[in-house]
């Protein structure tokens, strides 16, 4: 391994800001839309279903362990890491364009606090290694298992075409923007995308060592929150898990494990068709709905909010007057 450390710059991520607001049809619809395949996918509860994945490919990055580690509250409250996560993501897909913009700002000066030294070594990196979480290299794979979770999540319960992955790919080029990474670093195409992601799993880019085995036990076990994570999630993420990061995670895998995802596999398209839409429908995407039609959200809204963001309403709610 050995890329050159590529930090966004502040003139970069502004340059890019300003094409997502000039790009922008609607700005009250936000930098998506209604009609958009990123509001399809992204509007579903199922999503859930792809965060432990997301999680631990995401602490599979040592400069991503060490960073959340050293800088965050997971270690004590992974619930915490969830609805920030959820509630950054929620606002740049769901928001109106003053409020994506908004939280992209947020997350840029969050990220360019964050910075320090790999406390061991692992995979390619050598003790001590410097990291930044702006990042070009390590904000593309936080990105990545984003997108290929959500898309493994959406597919398992509601089948996605070829095609409007690609699509739903190509629209996520735009949120990448608000990361900070501009569309001609990353893959050209969903098979190209998919590569790149099957390249980093393969490469010494990646790697766990324990840290990352302790922080991602307590993920999937909830250690440190009231919302218990149950059996079934944990054997359904390990199940999703590329074979080399599920033997490096140290997940238990056995016939039984593998019987019981394969027995949630199955079960929960059923079960998932049967939910009242009011509840299988996320809590901000009904907000978006309510701001379209210039109502406040109500009450079910701001309670799912609070599910999933930690919060009754999206970030920056009052911002350009959208």
């Amino acid at each position: 391994m050995d890329l050159p450390s590529q930090p966004v710059s502040r003139a970069a991520i502004e340059s890019l800001w300003q094409c997502v607001a000039e790009t922008t049809v609607d700005p009250r619809a936000g930098i998506f839309g209604p009609d958009s395949i990123t509001w399809k996918i992204n509007r579903e509860s199922a999503l859930f279903l792809g965060a432990g994945r997301a999680s631990l490919l995401q602490l599979a990055h040592p400069w991503v362990a060490a960073a959340l580690d050293q800088h965050s509250n997971l270690r004590n409250d992974p619930l915490a890491r969830f609805h920030n996560t959820f509630r950054v993501v929620f606002t740049m897909v769901f928001g109106s364009r003053g409020q994506a913009l908004a939280a992209s700002r947020s997350l840029y000066r969050l990220h360019t606090r964050i910075r320090g030294g790999l406390p061991a070594p692992v995979a390619g990196y050598a003790e001590g290694s410097p990291y930044q979480a702006n990042e070009m290299h390590a904000l593309i794979w936080v990105f990545a298992t984003l997108v290929d979770s959500a898309v493994m999540a959406y597919d398992a319960v509601l089948h996605l075409p070829q095609q409007q992955r690609e699509t739903y790919y190509i629209e996520s080029k735009t949120m990448a923007a608000l990361f900070g990474i501009p569309a001609e670093v990353l893959p050209p195409d969903w098979n190209a995308f998919q590569a790149y992601v099957d390249d980093m799993v393969n490469s010494d880019r990646l790697g766990v060592n324990a840290l990352s085995r302790e922080l991602a036990y307590r993920v999937l076990h909830g250690r440190g929150s009231w919302v218990p994570v149950p059996a079934w999630y944990r054997d359904l993420t390990a199940a999703w898990m590329p074979e080399r990061l599920r033997r490096e995670f140290e997940l238990p895998f056995d016939s039984s494990i593998q019987a019981s995802a394969a027995r949630a596999g199955a079960r929960l398209p059923r079960l998932y068709a049967r939910l009242p839409v009011a509840l299988r429908l996320v809590g901000p995407f009904w907000e978006a709905r309510s701001r379209m039609q210039h109502r406040a959200p109500g009450l079910i809204t701001q309670a799912s909010n609070r599910f999933w963001m930690g919060q009754p309403r999206l970030m920056f709610t009052e911002l350009e007057g959208e």
